[in-house]
């Protein structure tokens, strides 16, 4: 039986792009189910899948994840053939530090600058507590490229669930121009370029549904 994924909305959802992205690079076959932002059924939908009534959550079977971090630790288990994580002890450790501190970090970062895959490009101030966040993100991936990104272009050299985690960062840090070092804007295009980045771009363009909150940012 293939995965299912349950996602929110392609243009605004950090959360669902990291698994769907993850899935994508490493050609996981699986199926999706979009469940729109923002109206008065999106809570019930949501929670036919996971009992958070949030996206996004993973289906195989009878068994149920939810949550972007927990389902990314599944798919590494349930496909080990696959360097989902780094495969040296040290890196591994790393990336997994790097990727819980994102899950559970950097939150004036998300309030001020919420994510919005279409959004042109243009600058807006920020909190200096949203500026502190930008500055140790940019700080752990100048570190991370140095000590573990080798002759690859990603935080561990090859494509990682770190760099999944930390996707949609890179879309805040482009779309409000946000100041970083020059190692960091190298690390972004090669982001931009994955193909599961591009396809997860174009689909979020080809959406219909807006939400007036995030664009107006």
């Amino acid at each position: 039986m293939a995965l299912t994924l349950v996602l929110a909305n392609k243009g605004y959802s950090s959360w669902s792009m990291r698994p769907w992205m993850v899935l994508k690079h490493f050609e996981i076959p699986f199926e999706e189910i979009v469940i729109p932002m923002n109206r008065p059924e999106t809570r019930a939908e949501m929670l036919q899948h996971a009992p958070t009534g949030k996206c996004p959550s993973l289906r195989d079977g009878s068994i149920a994840v939810w949550d972007s971090l927990a389902i990314v630790e599944y798919l590494a288990e349930t496909y080990p053939i696959f360097p989902i994580w780094p495969r040296g002890t040290e890196g591994r450790a790393h990336a997994r530090s790097l990727a819980a501190e994102m899950h559970s970090g950097f939150t004036a970062l998300r309030r001020e600058c919420p994510m919005n895959i279409r959004r042109p490009r243009r600058a807006i101030k920020v909190s200096d507590e949203a500026f502190a966040d930008v500055k140790r993100i940019d700080e752990a991936f100048v570190d991370a490229r140095a000590r573990f990104g080798g002759a690859g272009q990603f935080l561990f050299g090859e494509f990682s669930a770190a760099d999944a985690m930390f996707a949609p960062v890179v879309n805040r840090f482009d779309t409000y121009d946000l100041p970083v070092s020059d190692t960091t804007r190298a690390y972004m295009t090669a982001m931009k370029a994955v193909p599961a980045w591009q396809q997860w771009e174009r689909d979020a363009h080809a959406e219909p549904w807006r939400m007036e909150q995030y664009e107006a940012i």
